[in-house]
């Protein structure tokens, strides 16, 4: 029976009632095919924008318009001109094990050949899953010596092996991601390792639709249940994954183990206005609301802080769910009174700082930059 209503008031109409016109904006969440679909509609290049947005000028002549007249719109048939300049790229300081140790992005790209990352992080214990059931199980663990080997190659300390066999499941069978957990707990206390877990567990997600569910029930058991950092991937991405795809996957495995892939050259020489002169602390926050249509789910809000000075490459991020769609940050700062110890302070904003004083050697920030 057809929905009319909110989800917190439904209103139900029978079914042969209802009729839908058609061209009306679809304003609830959309499933992957149609982002997708929607993504490759919109994406234009530049010159084709122009050229469509002029066609459309042309074909409609707003030049006789009679509402364009009535209300003394004028329209010209040309695009605006406006000045502008190309300001130059910051250079990239790399480590200097590399046979580049400085990097000038060319057009807002550049690559990882020759280059070490700045700080590259420690992996010592980790696995596999694979819910891939085109995937046999020698493809995955080819995949995973190539993707260890370019970490290596790359400034990081990864270990060759998997803490635990590479284990093929089946698409949705989360409680192999939770046996894998506990079989390389008790592999590492076999090892007289009591006390370390796991660090980092490559996940490679189903084929075709599957994966956008897969991925989000993956997250959260890991990430937020086991406290298990992951690395997803897909299928086809396995079966030809080439050194570009590589590298960038290994980058964004070193930030997550708490490494840094390049810093600014301006920063190490203090070269940045109301940055490098002083202790300075960037915060960032945002307030992400549920999607249209879900009228019960609560906003959840995001505060990040950089945690290294002068580099500020390096940050550390807090996340706390509150009303629905309430816009300001509720833990941003907080009151508590106890009757012992009077008002207590406390927030978001005040355990970053703390955070941030810690990672500096005691040294307090002496500016806040607040986006």
């Amino acid at each position: 029976m057809p929905q009319a209503g909110s989800d917190s008031r439904p209103t139900y109409l029978p079914m042969e009632v209802c009729n839908i016109l058609g061209g009306q904006r679809y304003s609830r969440k959309l499933n992957e095919r149609q982002v997708t679909n929607i993504l490759r509609l919109a994406c234009e290049r530049p010159d084709k924008r122009e050229g469509s947005i002029v066609e459309v000028i042309n074909r409609n002549n707003y030049g006789i318009d009679d509402n364009a007249k009535e209300f003394g719109i004028k329209v010209m048939n040309q695009l605006a001109l406006v000045d502008a300049r190309v300001l130059p790229p910051p250079r990239l300081k790399y480590h200097q094990s590399g046979r580049e140790q400085i990097c000038n992005p060319s057009v807002g790209q550049w690559n990882m050949n020759n280059k070490r990352m700045i700080n590259g992080g420690s992996i010592r214990h980790w696995a596999c899953v694979s819910f891939g059931s085109r995937l046999q199980w020698n493809d995955v663990s080819v995949f995973c010596n190539y993707l260890v080997g370019t970490c290596n190659n790359m400034g990081m300390q990864v270990s060759e092996t998997p803490c635990v066999d590479i284990v093929q499941a089946r698409q949705g069978n989360l409680e192999a991601v939770k046996n894998i957990y506990r079989q390389s707990a008790q592999v590492l206390a076999q090892q007289g390792l009591e006390g370390q877990n796991l660090e980092l567990l490559f996940v490679v997600l189903p084929d075709g639709p599957n994966a956008s569910d897969c991925y989000g029930r993956v997250k959260r058991l890991c990430e937020i249940v086991l406290g298990l950092i992951t690395q997803c991937c897909l299928p086809k991405h396995v079966q030809r994954a080439g050194t570009q795809y590589l590298q960038n996957m290994a980058l964004k495995i070193n930030v997550k183990v708490g490494g840094r892939n390049t810093v600014l050259e301006n920063a190490l020489l203090r070269g940045i206005p109301l940055l490098t002169d002083k202790p300075t602390i960037i915060f960032g926050a945002d307030v992400t609301h549920p999607s249209p249509g879900e009228d019960m789910s609560p906003s959840i809000a995001a505060v990040v802080a950089s945690m290294d000075w002068p580099e500020v490459s390096k940050y550390t991020c807090l996340v706390s769910s509150q009303g629905h769609r309430e816009e300001i940050i509720a833990d941003l700062f907080t009151e508590v009174k106890d009757p012992q110890k009077g008002v207590i302070y406390g927030g978001m904003i005040r355990e970053l700082l703390l955070s941030f004083y810690k990672a500096n050697k005691s040294c307090k920030p002496g500016r806040i930059i607040f986006y």
